[in-house]
């Protein structure tokens, strides 16, 4: 067995034979929240742990087992366990919520959780995610809902479920969590240790632990849409007629309270069954007391966070299609050292032009330079050698059909630079889009 060191247990490499399924998924959503008028933004990779104390709450699965987090001079600092917080701190910070409302942004980034590892879930994964700022409408819940709608649509997924729910706001709860402590009293002693703690501080968690003994003395818990208050039933019936005149189809799930502590009203997940137990492809929700709570003034907040592993390995397993990964467009062989020169002078002027161009590196022979173009997947041959470089004269050959085009290479190869970039072989194929010069 080799040994070589490993990489950390819970954590991927995305290789280039795998890179273009993530630039897929990465341009998809990028696109789509620019066409909802979202912005990218970017945070720190760590905050202080007080962050995520203050935000995703003290009694989450989260803050209490998942975090990772190192003492610096005296400061505790957390790696991001997900994305609302953080950028809702640099909303904050950078005043972006003392102008236009609301404010709407986007991200992909990195996560980190200490978590038993399994498919679709990773210690560091990565996710895309919307922040809306500045709205208490309804219709903004379904607005954002609609992001992820899109997204999973124009990436082709299928048997994706959305589930949604109101947890009401604090007012709803304090009665609500009056019903839990009376329905738990009498199991107490059974629930698992974290949830006995729980019972006082926020017995709404139980609903959302992973237990199994937990979840089967929860299965019959009182449910939070038999204790709203006027407002939050009427936002929740608004929420749900604007998903019904967009024709979008959901199941009302009592049983979604979501894991985080700063969520209130309306919650929601995309659920598929195609790669396992693991199945939230996309979960969010309304968070109208969370900008307060981190000092700010009192400005209604919603968005989602999406798991591109979960979301890649869901439209692997329903074969979707993705972007088609780079290759080699044209593959100049030098046939002998004097032509290696000449070789790559006339690859990087056309790379100067945003051609992807390659030649060769490791003294091959013609031979096996043809097999390497090969498996480079070369577009297009260009042979040069003695010969060549004396009648400045080539061919650039199509490595499918074998179509040859004879090619002037002329002084300093600006023949051949006009002739290879403006050749008819490459037609309205998006290689000779690439290949025509950029202004």
């Amino acid at each position: 067995m080799a040994n070589y060191l490993k990489r950390p247990n819970g954590t991927e490499d995305v290789t280039p034979k795998n890179i273009h399924k993530w630039l897929t998924v990465e341009k998809v959503v990028r696109e789509t929240a620019e066409c909802f008028g979202f912005s990218e933004i970017r945070v720190p990779t760590f905050e202080t742990t007080e962050l995520f104390h203050l935000s995703v709450g003290e009694t989450t699965d989260v803050v209490q087992k998942e975090m990772y987090s190192v003492t610096a001079k005296e400061t505790v600092y957390t790696l991001r366990p997900e994305g609302t917080a953080g950028t809702i701190r640099a909303m904050l910070q950078n005043g972006m919520l003392a102008e236009a409302l609301p404010q709407k942004v986007f991200y992909v980034l990195s996560c980190f959780r200490h978590e038993r590892p399994q498919a679709g879930r990773l210690r560091e994964f990565h996710q895309f995610g919307i922040e809306m700022a500045g709205s208490a409408s309804p219709y903004a819940d379904a607005d954002v809902i609609m992001v992820a709608k899109q997204i999973l649509d124009t990436l082709g997924l299928k048997n994706i479920q959305l589930h949604i729910n109101s947890i009401g706001c604090p007012k709803c709860r304090a009665k609500y969590f009056d019903a839990l402590r009376a329905y738990f009293a009498d199991s107490v002693d059974t629930l698992c240790e974290t949830c006995q703690g729980r019972m006082q501080r926020n017995p709404m968690r139980i609903l959302d632990c992973k237990s199994p003994v937990c979840k089967e003395i929860a299965s019959g818990a009182p449910k939070i849409l038999d204790y709203l208050c006027e407002e939050c039933t009427e936002h929740f019936a608004v929420f749900r007629s604007a998903l019904d005149t967009l024709q979008v189809s959901y199941v009302v799930d009592p049983t979604i309270v979501r894991g985080l502590d700063y969520y209130t009203k309306t919650v929601f997940e995309f659920i598929t069954t195609d790669i396992g137990a693991q199945g939230t492809v996309c979960a969010g929700g309304r968070y109208d007391g969370l900008i307060e709570q981190l000092g700010g003034q009192s400005v209604p907040a919603l968005g989602f966070g999406m798991g591109l592993e979960r979301l890649i390995l869901t439209m692997e397993h329903q074969g979707c299609e993705f972007l088609q990964p780079s290759s080699c467009e044209l593959y100049i062989a030098p046939m002998e050292d004097a032509a290696r020169p000449e070789a790559m002078r006339l690859a990087n002027l056309l790379r100067k032009n945003g051609s992807r161009v390659e030649y060769d590196l490791a003294n091959r022979t013609f031979k096996a330079q043809m097999k390497y173009a090969d498996k480079l997947g070369a577009e297009y041959l260009l042979v040069l050698g003695s010969n060549e470089l004396e009648t400045k004269q080539a061919k650039l050959k199509n490595m499918k059909t074998g179509e040859q085009l004879p090619i002037s290479l002329g002084d300093d190869f600006e023949d051949a630079y006009t002739a290879i970039v403006f050749s008819d072989m490459f037609g309205d194929s998006p290689i000779g889009e690439s290949l025509i010069p950029k202004n």
